[in-house]
């Protein structure tokens, strides 16, 4: 069996976008007709260089290659030009490539991808969702209205979540760490308050930050948490400070939360060494496939640290996680988009389960899910954004700040 053929699919997600602006998906095809999907979490380059980069990388390193031969072709990926070390996009696009492999390899053999990496060790896993605007919610107002949060809290803990995330701690810049507003910390403060009224004990609090701040902006920050008991504090600073990670980490009783923009575990460990984070978030589509993100899960193992798999994309990574998930000893829980996301689960065919707060680990073969290729055909992404930006301008101090939960549906 031999690697032969690939497609590429950048797909926009309709209007309201969870998930991002775009969505990139791969189908191989292996030399005996046996297709398998993958997608690809990397978004520092537009849509249409980022086809050409995973064109070059299967042409490069994988096309003619046994699919069982993901080590050697994660290590060509990785050493490509002379360089033996992360490369967030080439490794973004080898990590779509290499989910793609596993569900073929699932496919042949008849069995779901997680009794190939290890088995069964969770029939179901427990799933977070950010909180969203509900029906009738005001898109806008939302995101900085701890009344609203709390009323969609309230929400998700009727369908049967037992945590959701929040980020109402201020601008998504593209600057260095800066120290928040007093409005922003009040604001946090106000959201966890809100959110821990509604969901008494039933609920986990995740606050996010989205590597916003700088380290003795983080630790104020912190502080002003505790008195809600979150469960983590997501990425408090920028993600290449390992130290000033690890001095948060040890300056607040919240465990500190990183990884979704992490890749390979060679960005991974140091964190750990370093006593930087307790929870660790990879994204599969992103860290280098479903091999790698088993690696960083047992460093995470030895270290006493759990993984919780990160997802803002579409639904193949989310399979690709959920597979993942299935076979962890330290798992504790995965991201979801609200119980699956409407047009997400369009895609895959309904063919993940997800009930009362936790998924369902499919037992088809491979991935376990049924992609729609004439759909996703049907929705091409054609816009001059990036699947997420960043602001250029700094934070304000007079007016309030605003981070939008993302990229809804449209350009900007």
């Amino acid at each position: 069996m031999k690697l032969r053929d690939l497609e590429v699919f950048v797909v926009g997600p309709p209007p309201p976008g969870w998930g991002g602006r775009y969505w990139i998906f791969v189908r191989l095809t292996t030399d005996d007709g046996i297709t398998g999907y993958g997608e690809c979490y990397a978004a520092s380059v537009g849509p249409k260089a980022m086809q050409a980069v995973i064109a070059d990388v299967f042409g490069r390193h994988m096309q003619g290659e046994n699919p069982e031969n993901i080590e050697l072709m994660f290590r060509r990926a990785y050493s490509s030009g002379f360089t033996q070390r992360p490369d967030l996009t080439i490794i973004g696009a080898f990590s779509g490539l290499e989910i793609a492999c596993w569900d073929i390899l699932g496919k042949a053999r008849g069995r779901p991808v997680h009794a190939l990496l290890g088995g069964l060790m969770n029939r179901r896993v427990r799933s977070y969702t950010y909180l969203y605007p509900l029906p009738g919610q005001d898109m806008r107002a939302f995101w900085t209205s701890p009344g609203m949060a709390a009323e969609c809290a309230a929400e998700m803990a009727r369908r049967g979540f037992t945590a959701v995330k929040f980020d109402p701690a201020g601008p998504y810049t593209l600057r260095g760490g800066h120290m928040p507003a007093l409005s922003d910390i009040a604001r946090s403060a106000a959201f966890c308050k809100a959110v821990r009224e509604v969901a008494g004990g039933r609920m986990d609090i995740l606050f996010g930050t989205h590597g916003q701040f700088s380290t003795g902006g983080a630790i104020r920050l912190a502080k002003a948490l505790e008195p809600y008991d979150p469960l983590w504090f997501e990425e408090p600073v920028p993600p290449d400070n390992i130290a000033a990670m690890a001095q948060v980490a040890r300056a607040t009783s919240v465990p500190v939360a990183t990884g979704e923009r992490l890749t390979t575990k060679a960005e991974f460990a140091p964190l750990l060494s370093a006593g930087a984070a307790a929870i660790l978030q990879p994204a599969t589509g992103r860290c280098g496939g479903l091999l790698e993100a088993r690696k960083i899960a047992a460093l995470a193992e030895v270290h006493n640290a759990q993984i919780a798999p990160h997802l803002y994309a579409g639904p193949v990574e989310w399979a690709a996680n959920i597979q993942l998930a299935a076979t962890l000893p330290n798992l504790l829980m995965v991201e979801t988009i609200q119980t699956g996301g409407t047009f997400h689960m369009q895609l895959i065919g309904h063919s993940i389960r997800w009930e009362e707060g936790f998924v369902e680990v499919p037992t088809a073969p491979g991935l376990g899910i049924e992609f729609d290729e004439e759909l996703a055909r049907a929705h091409p992404y054609d816009g001059p954004g990036l699947h997420l930006e960043m602001q250029e301008a700094p934070c304000d101090y007079q007016r309030e700040n605003v981070f939008e939960g993302g990229a809804p549906g449209r350009d900007g």
